[in-house]
């Protein structure tokens, strides 16, 4: 458990309950803890979710600008907590699971060459090349919900947080992993706070 994993799973506490709270800081600190997450995930061999945590990072700025109404509303005002539209549902299913194969196809896929440029203390962490492409699928879209303000990104969330928590436990990152469980917490508790919030 080195700094850099305390240091994202202290970010991470700040991140999660931002989140919960739907409140301003949330974005910024979203950024912040791709950041570090970008060091971990790939300095533990967890290449997908690394390329994922480049995407959070960039759905950060698109989640700043939808929030705020700068995008996608034409009176600038704060975009609320809603439900996600009915017809959306069929293509966040076909996307989560094409992607979830396509990703973990490829990681397995290139397991014999990324295993050859790992040093022995990373090849451990590419014997989860399904686990990581699953999770990294399903936070691309989590992720999207989010910055639309859906409330049912936490449904998505709920799902992700186990994988992860796998993922950090068999990689050594142990700070990350505790990180995850109290995230879960906060995923079932958000479902019920931003459900009640949403208009």
């Amino acid at each position: 458990m080195g700094t850099i994993d305390i240091i994202g799973a202290v970010i991470g506490l700040a991140y999660i309950v931002s989140e919960y709270r739907a409140d301003r800081w949330f974005w910024p600190l979203s950024l912040l803890m791709s950041v570090f997450y970008i060091v971990i995930d790939f300095s533990s061999g967890l290449f997908a979710n690394g390329a994922i945590c480049c995407y959070n990072f960039v759905m950060s700025i698109y989640g700043i600008l939808v929030w705020h109404g700068i995008m996608g509303k034409k009176d600038r005002a704060e975009r609320p907590i809603s439900s996600c539209p009915r017809r959306y549902w069929p293509w966040i299913v076909a996307v989560a699971v094409v992607l979830s194969v396509a990703l973990s196809w490829l990681l397995v896929a290139m397991n014999g060459w990324l295993v050859g440029l790992a040093d022995e203390e990373m090849r451990s962490s590419l014997q989860y090349p399904v686990l990581d492409g699953i999770s990294s699928a399903l936070t691309i879209v989590a992720m999207w919900m989010l910055a639309h303000k859906w409330w049912q990104q936490w449904i998505i969330w709920l799902i992700v947080e186990p994988l992860m928590i796998a993922l950090f436990w068999l990689t050594g990152n142990y700070a990350s992993a505790a990180l995850y469980v109290v995230f879960e917490v906060f995923c079932i508790l958000g479902i019920f706070r931003w459900k009640k919030l949403g208009v």
